[in-house]
């Protein structure tokens, strides 16, 4: 059996804070395959940027990772463990080499006083072994290619000449230039308008069909998951709390907050329905809730809420690609 090109195992990652020990991420664990796009949805707070910038060792220094964390990748029929890259000169395999990350924020992601095309040629010849000039050509290219125009022009000037849409693409055409094994993209399309987004979108598919690249996609729009996810998992307050594959997911949710999160969405076939949100907020760090972490909003547990309450639900299973953590679903697994 083929292994995955990254295989998270019980990622569990805190920070160091006045207040103690804040838990962010906790026992997660999900493949990707070379070639498939994997869509990591949630409310914001419920983990998923700090799950993807642990597969580049990217979070702050006062992370701790748990000793049963594991996160390995495997290019080049070996297997790098990645929590164990220390040094710089060893994780530039996870930082650019073999993991490009589009970031949430790209006028953070991009040093100010270096035009847009230098930090470009930089990153491509740190991780090639491309003249300046061929570096050139690539990123010109790439930055054609997510639809900027006059992309000559625009590859000498500075992010803050871009609007706040054309950032965002040259990170998307930066990210992309090193043609990455992993693409991490977060939330690569809130920015842009819909053509534009469409642009992206398209792009990303090519892109894995072209060299076979994984992504992991990850958003707050299902819309989105919908057109560019092979497998989507669902997380809550650093859990996952669903996974499955994209009809899975979105035709027959067995979470109650995935069917809260599909229930916001507005539904263009009834423009007069109300939009329904999931009731109340994602609780504190600080303070996770004891048994299953969802039971604080779930309207769902009925007659099992005190079980809900005290108990960690385990993952109930579908069918060996649908996977949900709620009494709930275990209840119907057993009826």
């Amino acid at each position: 059996m083929t292994a995955p090109l990254i295989s998270v195992k019980d990622l569990t990652l805190r920070f160091k804070t006045d207040e103690g020990l804040v838990t962010a991420v906790n026992t997660v664990s999900f493949d990707i395959a070379s070639g498939e796009v994997l869509g990591l949805v949630g409310e914001s707070g419920s983990g998923k940027s700090v799950t993807a910038k642990s597969l580049m060792m990217l979070n702050a220094d006062n992370s701790v990772y748990d000793e049963g964390s594991k996160i390995i990748l495997n290019i080049d029929d070996r297997e790098h463990d990645v929590l164990s890259l220390k040094r710089p000169a060893e994780q530039m395999i996870i930082r650019g080499g073999a993991i490009s990350m589009i970031f949430q924020e790209p006028m953070a992601s991009f040093a100010p006083a270096i035009t847009i095309g230098d930090q470009m040629v930089e990153q491509l010849m740190i991780h090639s072994t491309m003249t300046r000039a061929e570096a050139r050509e690539i990123s010109i290219e790439m930055l054609t290619r997510v639809g900027i125009p006059e992309p000559a022009q625009r590859f000498g000037q500075y992010a803050f000449e871009f609007s706040g849409g054309m950032r965002q693409r040259a990170m998307v055409a930066m990210a992309l230039s090193t043609k990455p094994r992993l693409l991490i993209a977060d939330e690569p399309t809130t920015a842009l308008d819909v053509t534009i987004q469409a642009q992206v979108i398209e792009l990303m598919k090519d892109l894995v069909k072209e060299f076979h690249m994984s992504i992991l996609f990850i958003t707050h729009d299902l819309g989105v998951i919908a057109q560019t996810a092979d497998r989507v998992a669902v997380m809550y307050l650093g859990n996952i709390v669903e996974t499955g594959t994209v009809r899975q997911v979105i035709n027959s949710p067995a979470h109650p907050y995935t069917r809260g999160l599909l229930n916001s969405l507005p539904k263009l076939d009834d423009l007069d329905s109300p939009l329904t949100p999931v009731p109340g907020d994602i609780p504190s760090p600080l303070d996770r809730p004891s048994g299953c972490i969802f039971h604080t909003r779930c309207v769902e547990s009925g007659d099992i809420a005190e079980k809900c309450r005290t108990e960690i639900p385990v993952d109930s299973i579908d069918n060996a690609s649908h996977q949900v953590a709620c009494h709930l679903a275990r209840q119907g697994d057993q009826a």
